[in-house]
């Protein structure tokens, strides 16, 4: 089964959420589970094939993020790259700059070192979602050690000016960190570029394994290790490596900077935009952000985040779900809460607006049909929606 092919024609349009392992990350996958399982700090031949394996994977990783082999570090994914930059730099009376829409990887590690002394800014969007470098800089304080910035949105995939924000670390001697977990395989890389001193980004995001991530940290950057133990990643990253992931990722990443040259990208946002025109004719729905003064502010190719006046978005997604549609009403790390998404709160709308919107997240193997198939399904579930809802469900009233 190919990724993005599900049992009874079931469409998933909750790519940022999670995506499928790709068919190659699962076989390039399969001999470290079984013959070459070794442990990599090993030093008979079992030991040395798993080291030899995430070697190479180290090099396509600095390859990806355009770094030195020895700047790669791998983990478990967004969350642990998010809190080793936060948790690893700061220290009792340092001062973080980070937005109001960032992951709660970094929103919930903010709020626990305000416990230790650690103050935090934080920054709100312009109703786009886009953040203001100007407002990052009237931020920086003495003692402002990080400033901390996601590549791309989660839930509307507003892609931020990390470049300008990094010049501005350089210019007043902050570190700077990008969780740039949604990103990853949209955008091109370039760590450099971006002036950053930590980069994270998870496998499950790129179709390679849940589990396992990887994080650059830029030489010299005095951070300190989350989890302690022995000398693994270069005393960075302790605990025995996760050999059959970290190939996963590496295969996952070589596909995904393809795709990111190849048209592919493209291709995605035509159907993307495709699908946005049409869900946006129905009457008393809009574009959550992405409008820059009448223009489109910049997006990662897959993502859409629209509102539906008068209804529930928790119903909507349900009602899609049993026809067989997967979408999301935010970010997945919040499933099952009842507030409404507090980055689209961020960005100016009220929690009726903003508990009524869905986003639509495509896999890179979305087919035309499949975006002519929710388009077909959708009004009938959203007219059938609003005729139970209360007229002033959902509306900035």
């Amino acid at each position: 089964m190919s990724a993005g092919t599900f049992q009874n024609g079931r469409i998933y349009m909750d790519a940022n959420a999670t995506t499928p392992l790709l068919p190659e990350v699962v076989e390039a996958m399969r001999p470290y589970w079984t013959e070459q399982f070794g442990n990599a700090s090993s030093i008979h031949l079992d030991g040395q094939t798993a080291r030899t394996a995430i070697d190479r994977a180290r090099e396509t990783l600095a390859e990806f993020f355009n770094c030195h082999d020895a700047e790669v570090v791998f983990n478990s994914g967004g969350t642990e790259g998010d809190n080793t930059a936060l948790f690893g730099l700061l220290h009792p009376g340092d001062h973080l700059i980070t937005t109001s829409i960032e992951h709660s990887a970094v929103l919930q590690a903010a709020k626990k070192l305000e416990r230790f002394g650690v103050t935090t800014t934080f920054v709100a969007p312009q109703p786009s979602g886009l953040i203001e470098p100007m407002d990052i800089l009237r931020a920086i304080r003495p003692e402002t050690r990080l400033i901390s910035v996601m590549l791309a949105n989660n839930e509307t995939g507003v892609v931020q000016p990390v470049a300008e924000i990094g010049k501005i670390a350089a210019d007043t001697g902050a570190f700077f960190h990008i969780d740039a977990v949604q990103g990853a395989g949209k955008v091109k890389f370039d760590v450099r570029k971006w002036g950053a001193h930590l980069v994270s980004i998870s496998g499950h995001k790129v179709h390679g394994p849940k589990g396992v991530g990887a994080m650059f940290v830029r030489k010299g950057t005095p951070v300190d290790a989350l989890i302690v133990g022995g000398s693994h990643e270069r005393r960075r990253r302790a605990g025995t490596e996760n050999v059959p992931g970290i190939v996963g990722l590496a295969k996952a990443i070589e596909i995904a900077m393809h795709s990111v040259e190849d048209g592919t990208m493209t291709r995605l946002a035509g159907l993307r935009d495709k699908l946005e025109a049409g869900v946006l004719a129905l009457p008393g729905t809009g574009l959550n952000g992405a409008l820059v003064d009448g223009k489109a502010a910049p997006r990662v190719a897959n993502t859409t985040n629209i509102w539906f006046d008068n209804l529930e978005g928790e119903g909507l997604v349900i009602a899609l779900d049993l026809k067989g549609i997967a979408v999301s009403g935010g970010s997945a790390c919040h499933s099952g809460a009842t507030e409404p998404s507090h980055v689209l709160m961020a960005m100016g709308l009220n929690k009726h607006r903003a508990g009524a919107s869905l986003r639509f997240s495509l896999l890179k193997s979305v087919t035309e049909a499949q975006v002519d198939r929710v388009l077909a399904v959708l009004p009938e579930a959203v007219q059938n929606l609003r005729a139970l809802a209360p007229v002033s469900a959902g509306t900035l009233a």
